[in-house]
């Protein structure tokens, strides 16, 4: 071994430039998508208060890690506000629970963002019960005390509290957005002394303190307008310092919100009913996708229905099934938009992991017709008009529901298998036209610039279906005939159709809405169907064999979707359902130009045998579990 050769070599290695291995750069988070092409979620709250004290105690990486794996979420959405008015999170702005270990919303943040999924917040705005506590915080009630839940919009609480803690969430945490529950549904007329005085300078002599009241309407929207002005506010100031972070305040410009858009907020968002759920999703969907934002339905994971008597306090709720949550996503998906579910944190903020693999199952069958039916655009058949100008008109709160009427006639067109879409008079106003029915159900007021738009429609070749005696009567002069105070107690309501100009205009004089809504009848569904036919007897889309099915015609990546929702067994009454009768056979006929290059039924792309006969795509479907989508490639 030559000793001194070995030492030289070392030398000469330890003397000669060292190249060394350049570290790995720090791993970049995997991109987020935007709420706008988001589809699928899930959101999470507890509504923290002052029994929260060991709050991050069980949030583990492993937690979040393992929705993830399961379920694939494009979003998560998290608790931070409840109405209580505790926040979750460690905030440095005021109003945290009593107790934390660690920082639970630090752990939530680090494992979606290195799983590239979006996280938001669910945060209480209007509804803050320790708000209201401070003084001059909160909204004053008629009766001169101070709410208990709703703040007031001439307080401090927006620049003082909400603001600052959006821009912590946004700055500080790096979170995507919010969700802003109990927002808009949770706003009243403020009878503190800064809003009477606001209104009186408006020109009012006097502020009323309930309806019949003179200027009560104006009053209701005179706070109307007051949330509007806020939630600009508030939009503005947050996006004014972080501009990236994505707002939704929930139900505004909804169903609960029945008007044009006014404030910039970045998707629209509810959460629907938690029983009946199947009708109430049939409703607010259709509310939404003209409205020209990204939007989505949330389902409650669990069943509301009262729990026996002498249920020790804080007893879970039944939790639906997976098919049962599955054909709820369904009715949201069917119209195009997004999804998500509802599921409650622990008192700790923990989740409860059991759960989960059921909304793994409902995920996979969402994801299964994504590529199909997301951002699908209904085809233009029948409009139902909820009307703006009625609804304000007709409830006593500022953004109250009142939808017996219209959701019974919903119902019971869809009943009939007719694709139905909700508009307000701003999305029919300059195209009326393209709808080849409208049905006005049962409003008692419409504006005269909007009715007479109406009465131009039928003459240049539309068609008006008016439900009830006081649609009707708004149309009294074009009808020829005005309805008698009994009409409405008749049975089977009496009924009128007339030419006008082109187009026909028909009566239903019965209040079917209310009724059909708590007690659906056939011979009242019947009777819809026949005055329905009778104005529009050739639909693009025909489906026979069962009443309950619901049927919304879109067109997506330029195919022709037929949207098929099995609606059968007892959703309007019982809270869990363990199982879906299939329907079927369904019979089903397309109106095509002509014949098309493939028609098949999705997901699975599975061909469907037809025959195309006087502009006419004719075929049966056998069964139908859930929902399936019947494609038309031209």
């Amino acid at each position: 071994m030559n000793t001194p050769s070995l030492v030289l070599r070392v030398a000469a290695l330890m003397l000669a430039p060292v190249a060394f291995a350049a570290e790995p750069a720090p791993a970049k988070n995997p991109p987020r998508l935007k709420r706008a092409e988001s589809f699928l979620g899930m959101h999470f709250d507890f509504h923290a208060g002052p029994d929260c004290t060991e709050v991050g105690k069980n949030t583990t990486p492993a937690m979040i890690e393992n929705i993830i794996n399961l379920v694939h979420p494009d979003y998560l959405q998290i608790d931070c506000k409840g109405h209580p008015g505790f926040t979750s999170y460690p905030t440095k702005v005021g109003n945290p629970v009593p107790g934390f270990v660690g920082d639970p919303l630090r752990v939530w943040r680090e494992v979606t963002a290195r799983r590239g999924v979006a996280l938001y917040m669910h945060y209480s705005g209007v509804w803050d019960g320790n708000a209201v506590k401070k003084p001059g915080w909160a909204a004053i009630e008629a009766d001169g005390k101070p709410s208990t839940k709703a703040i007031s919009f001439w307080g401090p609480y927006a620049d003082a509290l909400l603001i600052p803690q959006l821009r912590e969430l946004a700055g500080d945490y790096g979170v995507d957005g919010v969700w802003i529950d109990g927002d808009c549904w949770a706003a009243m007329p403020d009878y503190g002394e800064a809003a009477q005085s606001a209104f009186r300078a408006g020109g009012f002599a006097s502020v009323p303190r309930k309806s019949g009241e003179p200027l009560w309407r104006e009053w209701l929207e005179f706070n109307r307008q007051a949330f509007r002005g806020y939630l600009n506010h508030n939009i503005a100031e947050v996006k004014r310092t972080n501009p990236a972070f994505q707002i939704c305040s929930n139900w505004a410009f909804t169903d609960h919100m029945p008007e044009p858009v006014c404030a910039p907020v970045d998707f629209i968002s509810g959460d629907y009913a938690p029983d009946d759920s199947v009708n109430s999703a049939r409703l607010a969907g259709r509310s939404l996708p003209r409205q020209d934002k990204p939007w989505d339905l949330m389902a409650w994971s669990f069943s509301y229905k009262p729990l026996p008597p002498g249920t020790p306090p804080r007893t879970p709720r039944p939790q639906k099934t997976a098919v049962q949550l599955q054909r709820e996503a369904a009715v949201v998906l069917a119209l195009g938009g997004g999804f998500q579910a509802y599921y409650k944190q622990k008192r700790d903020g923990s989740i409860f992991d059991e759960q989960m693999p059921v909304m793994a199952e409902v995920a996979k069958f969402c994801r299964e017709r994504q590529a199909l039916c997301h951002h699908a655009e209904a085809v233009p058949q029948i409009a139902l008009l909820f009307s703006t100008a009625a609804h304000y008109r007709g409830i006593n709160g500022l953004f109250s529901r009142n939808n017996a009427r219209i959701g019974g006639v919903l119902q019971a067109l869809l009943d009939s298998q007719q694709s139905v879409e909700i508009v307000a008079e701003h999305h029919l106003t300059g195209r009326m036209a393209e709808y080849p029915l409208i049905v006005v159900p049962e409003w008692d007021y419409l504006e005269p610039k909007f009715k007479g738009e109406l009465s131009a429609y039928v003459n240049s070749g539309g068609h008006l279906l008016l439900i009830g005696p006081k649609s009707a009567a708004l149309f009294a002069a074009e009808l020829g005939a005005t309805p008698s105070a009994s009409a409405e107690k008749t049975a089977p309501p009496t009924t009128k159709t007339v030419s006008l100009g082109r187009g026909k205009i028909a009566a239903l004089y019965g209040a079917l809405g209310a009724a059909y809504t708590k007690d659906p009848n056939e011979a009242a569904r019947l009777q819809l169907a026949a005055l329905v036919r009778e104005l529009f007897p050739s639909p693009i889309v025909e489906v026979a064999g069962s009443r309950e099915v619901d049927v919304c015609v879109a067109r997506n990546h330029g195919k022709l979707l037929v949207n098929l929702v099995n609606t059968a067994g007892p959703h309007r009454t019982q809270g869990i359902l363990d199982s879906i009768p299939a329907v079927g056979p369904l019979t089903v006929s397309i109106r095509a130009p002509r014949k098309p290059a493939s028609v098949t039924l999705e997901p699975g792309a599975r061909p469907l045998a037809y025959q195309y006969r006087g502009g006419r795509i004719e075929l049966s479907v056998p069964s139908l579990a859930i929902y399936d989508i019947i494609a038309v490639t031209p």
